[in-house]
């Protein structure tokens, strides 16, 4: 069973920022697609970011331009770099991994992460 572990959580004052990483069990080559959701209290589980194993990004209108997603094939890692960060962000971030081609549907997405808190407040 494939496992992704996610570290980098934590509070932040806003204005802040904060970066995630994903380490998989596995090699990241077997993932045609990385992703980044994001669940807040009360709140169905929204994309925040993906990337392709060839390098193309898709991104939420709400973090486009604050957020950058990478992949780093030598170090086996999935990072989420999120700057400007606002109390809205507030959430459980999950670190999500398909093997088949890029999709936004969270439910196409073979594993998960146990999910890290991201708190932004003064």
């Amino acid at each position: 069973q494939v496992q992704l572990v996610e570290s980098g959580g934590g509070l932040v004052q806003p204005g802040g920022s904060l970066r995630l990483t994903c380490v998989p069990s596995e090699s990241i080559f077997n993932f045609a697609a990385m992703g980044w959701y994001r669940q807040a209290p009360g709140k169905q589980r929204e994309l925040a970011a993906i990337i392709t194993i060839g390098g193309s990004t898709t991104y939420t209108d709400v973090v486009k331009g604050r957020f950058t997603i990478a992949r780093d094939n030598a170090r086996n890692t999935a990072t989420l770099q999120m700057n400007s960060l606002k109390p809205e962000d507030t959430a459980v971030y999950y670190c999500a991994a398909r093997i088949g081609p890029h999709s936004e549907d969270a439910s196409e997405y073979d594993y998960w992460g146990q999910g890290t808190q991201v708190t932004v407040s003064s």
